[in-house]
């Protein structure tokens, strides 16, 4: 084994979810804790950790294209390369075949062991392979150094896993069963985010609102009482909580919406399809009418609630009529934005092997329709919003001189000139809408 030189620099790169996202984050600060500095914009790193997501169709290869980018674009005249890590869910679900295939990655890390990064490092430098894809038993959160320093709008990783087992998913094999941090390690970290400068807090999870803990007092709470401890931090604006379940939206956080003030007006629950038929052959636990009453529910409680969700078409054995019954889904909600996405067969799923497997060209058809009507309806949102009055939580500058950049309290991207500072939740007059954003003026 040659060794090589211990990487002064480092570059994180995330793909997919805001768990990711998350996960990056907390890997820079590890790496930073070990004296690594983060690269400068355009200049090459001597570590490269790529953040992979495997929800996505030919999530691995494209992480063999990445790698092949990087030695090909970041290679030196001495011959070498970056040291390369490859994190995340496709680390956890094709750990061997990354080893085996791309030669010039040395290390292969599962998003449940990262925080041991360190002890790899030490290996890889003196020239060893190391894998680790273990899901131990201590949690990693224990072993990650304290935020010292953050945006105005934070993460914080609440709960992880799945036990829901979606046909089409592989969260439950790559990120493990559905576990809960501890009550007080939330509201500890949650401290400190705030005394690293997050005016607001996105509580994070696979099934976010699955989490469940003991109070203070010993008592269990679910997502609400967590949120109604964290809504009493004083220099704590904001909160906001992401990926819901519809099975797992109880009344007391519906509850919560219309009572707690910091909790934004703003729900992401995804339905995946309007068809009652797919959504038992997806194992989704709802049913289209369940769905909409669930978010009648919440609108009883919060009128000027903005609605999220999540859609797959074509999945195997939808029809014409099936997802047509997606389109009148949307239409019934009114959707302020949405993602949406073609069917991928994830290798190892139950979906994988379903008979009725839909052609590409028509999933591209019912995706452009779709997708037309959620743009549609989105646009119509942000129209309607023009005229009031609301708080903008500043987060950077924009492309432009003295232009800011923030979100509404209904998560809508504001763009405004003015003097304020990043950071600053100022007052603004919606007064232009577009169909991804909104141009304001400040009050």
């Amino acid at each position: 084994m040659s060794k090589i030189a211990p990487p002064r620099t480092y570059r994180v790169k995330s793909f997919g979810c805001q768990m990711n996202v998350y996960d990056g984050e907390r890997m820079a600060e590890l790496l930073g804790s070990q004296g690594i500095a983060p690269a400068p914009e355009g200049e090459q790193a001597d570590l490269v950790v790529l953040n992979t997501c495997h929800i996505r169709e030919k999530a691995a290869e494209k992480v063999y294209s990445d790698i092949g980018r990087i030695v090909k674009d970041w290679g030196r005249e001495d011959g070498t390369s970056p040291l390369i890590a490859v994190a995340g869910c496709v680390a956890q679900a094709e750990g061997e075949e990354i080893m085996a295939r791309a030669s010039s990655v040395k290390m292969v890390v599962g998003p449940q062991a990262y925080h041991r990064l360190p002890d790899m490092l030490a290996r890889a430098v003196d020239g060893e392979r190391v894998t680790d894809t273990d899901m131990p038993a201590e949690t990693k959160f224990d072993a990650l150094p304290a935020r010292r320093k953050v945006a105005p709008s934070a993460f914080l990783t609440v709960q992880e896993g799945c036990d829901k087992f979606c046909t089409y998913c592989v969260v439950p094999y790559t990120r493990g069963a559905e576990v809960s941090r501890p009550f007080a390690d939330l509201v500890d970290e949650a401290h400190r985010l705030v005394d690293a400068g997050a005016r607001e807090i996105t509580l994070l999870g696979q099934n976010v609102n699955a989490w469940t803990g003991e109070d203070g007092k010993g008592r269990p709470i679910g997502l609400e009482g967590l949120i109604r401890e964290l809504a009493a931090l004083p220099d704590l604006a904001r909160i906001r909580y992401t990926t819901s379940h519809p099975t797992d939206m109880t009344d007391g956080l519906i509850e919560a919406h219309g009572e707690v003030a910091k909790l934004m007006p703003f729900l992401h629950l995804p339905v995946q399809s309007g068809s009652d038929r797919v959504l038992k052959a997806m194992n989704r636990s709802h049913t289209a009418d369940s769905y909409l009453r669930i978010l009648d529910r919440v609108r009883a409680v919060r009128p000027d609630i903005a609605l999220s969700g999540d859609f797959i078409v074509g999945f195997p054995g939808e029809t014409d009529a099936e997802f047509e019954q997606t389109l009148s889904l949307v239409d019934a909600v009114g959707y302020a934005q949405c993602f949406s996405f073609k069917y991928s067969a994830r290798p190892g799923t139950p979906a994988a092997d379903m008979d009725g497997q839909i052609a590409a060209a028509v999933m591209d058809e019912r995706l452009k329709r779709l997708q037309d009507a959620l743009n549609r309806d989105q646009l119509a949102f942000n129209r309607a919003s023009l005229g009031k009055t609301c708080e903008v939580l500043v987060e950077r500058k924009g492309r432009h001189e003295g232009q800011l950049l923030g979100k509404s309290p209904w998560l809508q991207s504001v763009h405004f000139t003015g003097a304020a500072a990043v950071g600053d939740l100022v007052t603004v007059e919606l007064a232009e809408a577009g169909p991804n954003s909104i141009g304001a003026r400040l009050v």
